[in-house]
């Protein structure tokens, strides 16, 4: 093993374990894989992590967590409701089709550990739902939108979308139409939630 003159984080591991995921994938990858890749004792990732699972978990939240923050920014901007509804569902698309697009080993890795994710995938649905209750609000308050339960209304939204942002849907996204059949959507969606 190699003498490492860093400081051990938790971020390099997570860095570290998502490299040895992409090499080994899911089923092959361990922990002391992550240690070699560290220069460190796999007791060292212990340390910060206490099992497999929790690290499995974090690196999962962390990948997940990528996603949400870019859309945050979309749900707390001050552009018209529509706008925002509009750029929101856009931006997932684009973010899945980006992560099985462009390295399609390990979106499939993640798309094994969310299946397995304890509280991860939770939490990050549970994210992207306030975030779109958020931009269906502030639609009623203004008046563009109408719905009386707006948090209902937001995971109706959502689920309605699940063509565009489910990885198990992730073949379809490269389909010619694909584009057609989403602006299709966002449009049926948008008329709908007009007063």
């Amino acid at each position: 093993m190699a003498p490492t003159s860093e400081i051990l984080t938790a971020e390099r591991i997570l860095e570290a374990t998502e490299e040895v995921l992409r090499r080994h994938g899911p089923a092959k990858a361990t922990v002391v894989d992550v240690a070699r890749a560290l220069g460190v004792s796999h007791g060292s990732v212990y340390r910060h992590f206490r099992t497999k699972a929790a690290l499995r978990e974090a690196v999962t939240k962390r990948w997940l967590d990528r996603t949400s923050g870019q859309l945050s920014g979309i749900a707390a901007a001050d552009s018209a409701p529509e706008t925002r509804l509009r750029d929101w569902l856009t931006a997932l698309f684009a973010a899945k089709r980006r992560k099985a697009g462009d390295d399609p080993e390990l979106f499939a890795t993640y798309t094994v550990l969310t299946d397995e994710a304890g509280t991860a995938v939770g939490e990050h649905l549970a994210d992207l739902i306030a975030q779109l209750t958020r931009i269906i609000e502030a639609g009623v308050t203004s008046g563009d939108f109408a719905a009386t339960d707006p948090r209902a209304t937001a995971r109706a939204v959502f689920q309605a979308t699940g063509r565009f942002h489910d990885p198990s849907y992730a073949r379809e996204w490269e389909e010619p139409g694909a584009e057609a059949d989403f602006t299709a959507v966002v449009d049926l969606l948008v008329r709908g939630l007009r007063p």
